[in-house]
């Protein structure tokens, strides 16, 4: 508790810091990062909340805000026109987004409302992964609808928003909504949304939000997509590590997000007949520090009940079962925190994923290891998601003798394991083997200069 306590008043502090226009956000020299306008590292630590705009009052969207700001969280990602009969249904105050569902007639009182999301967002040190619209607007597939957008009305309220949001650094413009195109027309109608914000705003980066088990350069590897974002979606079988790599190789390079992983608290698989699992707090683990080992540049935390902001009195899609309110406690949710300290005491944008560390047998299953190390060679870290020992070999790392931790993803803790020589490989073992036994072992030259975080 002691730990949960210093890290929610290290975030409390940090946004007292803040509480001001939070500076714009760029491509790293490398194209592979995200970095501030004065080059400090950013990552993207996101939370999927599509229907906080739609659903939730002031006071609650107050309530869910800071609670993600006191966990570490960087970004929200919401949409403008919501999935759940976004367009027909009225927000918390009564009203609708546009005017007899016109793209090009916005409604005043339910932008105010946006207005105040992203304003209270910034306050907190939050930045906004805003989607104009869920993807059932252009492309029907299995939402609600209805089809409101071609590529002449999209050009035109892409212009509308980016014009009324073009001095708010903590916006990010995610386009898509849960779908890839699957028209001339769709993809058409994508670019000229992209189009028309560009025409006003050339600060805000944009990305697109695709279809699960697809990654946005799937669709659109073009001039107007600054960040690559993929969707492992709700599937323990997903391999995320394979995304990030596949994703790190389209051409030209981009920072690679994953934007919508496996959710705590959903079932397993949840369209496919049966029954299956729910998915819990050891895959929101497996799924981050797969992907931020990998060389992501970013992770997001998603929730089941909270996307859709689930309450009594509200129909529960796919199975939710638990009050959005009381969701917010569920434990994957409070070790984002530990995800970001311990990434924050790494050079971690200088870190590259290298499978060869790892000497001992390491199968592609619900097993599989990851590494990675820093670009002077004196610290590595790997992630092994069951406790399984494993095997690493040392003779690359820049020093006679390096210092051995684990770190663990649970509780945020850190203990020092011993001391080796760098001459040959070292097997290491946790303290615990089986699902939801993830460590990581970090190993750094004994003249390196990094804190442990959790000692």
């Amino acid at each position: 508790m002691k730990r949960i306590l210093t890290l929610a008043f290290f975030f409390l502090v940090f946004q007292d810091i803040i509480a001001q226009p939070l500076p714009w956000l760029k491509i790293s020299d490398d194209h592979r990062y995200l970095v501030t306008e004065d080059n400090k590292p950013f990552l993207w630590l996101g939370g999927t909340a599509w229907e906080l705009i739609h659903r939730l009052t002031r006071e609650e969207v107050d309530f869910y805000l800071k609670d993600r700001a006191e966990k570490g969280f960087s970004v929200i990602q919401t949409v403008i026109l919501a999935e759940l009969d976004g367009l027909n249904t009225p927000n918390a105050y009564g009203y609708k987004p546009l005017i007899d569902n016109d793209p090009t007639q916005i409604n005043e009182d339910y932008f105010q409302h946006v207005d105040y999301v992203v304003k209270k967002a910034e306050q907190l040190g939050l930045y906004v992964g805003l989607l104009p619209t869920w993807g059932d607007k252009f492309n029907l597939k299995w939402g609600t609808g209805p089809i409101i957008f071609d590529p002449q009305n999209a050009e035109k309220y892409g212009e509308i928003i980016a014009h009324r949001y073009k001095d708010q650094s903590n916006i990010i413009w995610i386009l898509g909504g849960d779908r890839m195109p699957e028209t001339d027309q769709q993809a058409a109608t994508v670019r000229a949304m992209a189009q028309g914000i560009r025409k006003v705003s050339s600060k805000h980066l944009i990305s697109y939000h695709p279809a699960g088990a697809r990654s946005a350069t799937d669709a659109f590897n073009e001039k107007w997509l600054d960040i690559d974002m993929f969707q492992s979606g709700h599937d323990r079988r997903a391999k995320e590590y394979d995304y990030v790599t596949k994703c790190r190789a389209v051409v030209p390079a981009r920072p690679v997000i994953e934007g919508e992983p496996r959710y705590e608290n959903i079932p397993d698989r949840f369209w496919e007949p049966g029954e299956h699992d729910w998915l819990d707090d050891s895959d929101v683990r497996v799924t981050a520090y797969w992907t931020l080992i990998s060389g992501a540049a970013g992770y997001t935390y998603g929730c089941h009940d909270i996307w859709q902001m689930y309450a009594p009195g509200r129909s529960p899609g796919s199975q939710a079962r638990t009050g959005w309110q009381a969701a917010m406690n569920l434990p994957g949710s409070q070790q984002m925190m530990y995800v970001r300290a311990l990434m924050e005491t790494l050079p971690w944008q200088t870190m590259a994923n290298d499978q060869s560390l790892v000497v001992s047998e390491n199968p592609e299953d619900h097993t599989h290891i990851v590494s990675s190390i820093t670009a002077d060679k004196k610290i590595i870290i790997v992630y092994t998601p069951w406790g399984k020992e494993f095997t690493v070999d040392l003779s690359t790392m820049k020093a006679q003798n390096v210092e051995a931790y684990w770190y663990n993803p649970r509780s945020g803790d850190s203990h020092k394991t011993g001391q080796y020589s760098t001459t040959g490989s070292v097997t290491f073992k946790p303290w615990a083997i089986g699902r939801g036994s993830d460590f990581i072992l970090i190993l750094k030259a004994s003249n390196s200069e990094m804190v442990i975080p959790g000692l």
